[in-house]
């Protein structure tokens, strides 16, 4: 009898614990331009079909950082050496200094000493980097370095003109265009409000200048017959705004992705339905711990 009542138990405790307390926890699901919810072999079917993919983020999100990971080597198995990396985490002027950690000439410690990394490198881009070592591929430390990007926001982008030639390599050439209809530079504007002390224009250039230079890092590094694999965060390339509407103004035969990024706290991750979708959406939850 003692026997029959513990089995009776242990059933009951099962089917509780099934109906009750377990369920299916989505940790992400991506949405195309339609709304409509697709898996991941499918995601990277359609994105090796691009010439460029911006792949938007939350910097602090570990999701994401995984799924950068993830997508990089299904589209290195799709294309192999046509793949080339990039990312706004690493300034133009340390491309030297990240070549010779790709050619195995210097080691990590050495690299953190002479280029300028991200908080969280090690634990984030460390892999993406790590990856194009492994493979032979390049990886383009795409933005403008952070000093230059400071003075036009303190004193306006003319102050740009007056570097000399061997500087002015490591930012886009100007001019430079602001387009403050640009998606997100409004934004910008309407969250500044009255809070910032000088010009509100030079604090949209500043992110601009970003923008511009990273869209001109891509064209210089590929062609059509390469896929260019971009990371940046979500804010530079939402909306169609930032880096790709600098790409799609001068490249207007290239076939850009964007890989857009929203939060959902319901389970099935919902894409909100004022969210605006680019071709590729992915939804995180909302209450995904940080990892910085």
């Amino acid at each position: 009898m003692k026997t029959f009542f513990r089995f009776l138990l242990l059933i009951i405790t099962s089917l509780i614990y099934s109906g009750v307390f377990a369920q299916e926890l989505k940790s992400y699901q991506v949405y195309d331009k339609d709304r409509e919810p697709i898996d991941f072999a499918e995601w990277m079917s359609e994105l090796s079909n691009y010439d460029v993919v911006l792949f938007g983020e939350h910097h602090n999100n570990s999701i994401i950082h995984w799924l950068q990971l993830k997508t990089t080597e299904a589209l290195y198995e799709k294309v192999g050496d046509k793949l080339i990396l990039g990312a706004e985490m690493f300034e133009r002027d340390n491309q030297k200094i990240l070549d010779r950690y790709l050619k195995n000439e210097i080691d990590s410690k050495e690299l953190a000493k002479e280029a300028r990394l991200w908080p969280n490198f090690a634990t984030d881009y460390k892999p993406l980097l790590d990856f194009s070592k492994a493979n032979g591929l390049p990886f383009i430390a795409a933005n403008i370095p952070r000093r230059y990007a400071s003075l036009v926001a303190k004193n306006g982008l003319d102050t740009l003109r007056k570097f000399p030639r061997k500087e002015a390599r490591y930012m886009a050439k100007m001019p430079i265009k602001v387009d403050t209809l640009t998606p997100g530079y409004s934004e910008m504007l309407k969250m500044m409000g009255e809070h910032v002390p000088s010009n509100p224009m030079d604090f949209v250039a500043a992110q601009a200048v970003k923008d511009a230079t990273m869209a001109e890092s891509i064209r210089k590094a590929s062609n059509r017959r390469h896929l260019f694999l971009h990371f940046n965060g979500d804010y530079h390339s939402k909306e169609y705004g930032g880096i790709y509407w600098y790409l799609a103004n001068r490249k207007k035969r290239w076939k850009i992705a964007v890989i857009s990024i929203a939060e959902a706290s319901d389970k099935e991750l919902s894409l909100p339905e004022d969210f605006v979708p680019t071709e590729f959406n992915l939804v995180v939850p909302e209450d995904m711990t940080k990892t910085y």
